[in-house]
């Protein structure tokens, strides 16, 4: 399912129009620096939790040393934050089914 898609069914389970749909999904879930808020509140290092449905975080990972595949050099691989979701136990439930 593609964004124009999702908000062809919230429109159609909301009453919404398909314009205010994509808007409501654009304002959540745009990744675009300030403006979508579940990004800009990722940003800010906070959590975003939905009950029944999961939680987005993100997480740290440390530098580390790799090995280029190519060459067989050594590589430093830097430090960097990730964004994370983790499935909340309804939503786990219903998928395993």
């Amino acid at each position: 399912m593609n964004k124009k898609q999702l908000a062809e069914k919230l429109a159609k389970k909301t009453g919404l129009s398909q314009a205010k749909a994509a808007e409501a999904i654009n304002a959540l879930f745009d990744s675009r620096p300030g403006h979508g808020i579940i990004a800009v509140e990722l940003d800010a290092g906070r959590k975003v939790t939905i009950p029944g449905f999961g939680t987005f975080s993100t997480k740290k990972r440390a530098a580390r040393t790799g090995v280029n595949p190519k060459t067989g050099a050594a590589m430093e691989i830097p430090a960097r934050i990730y964004p994370h979701f983790r499935p909340g136990k309804t939503l786990k439930e219903r998928v395993s089914e």
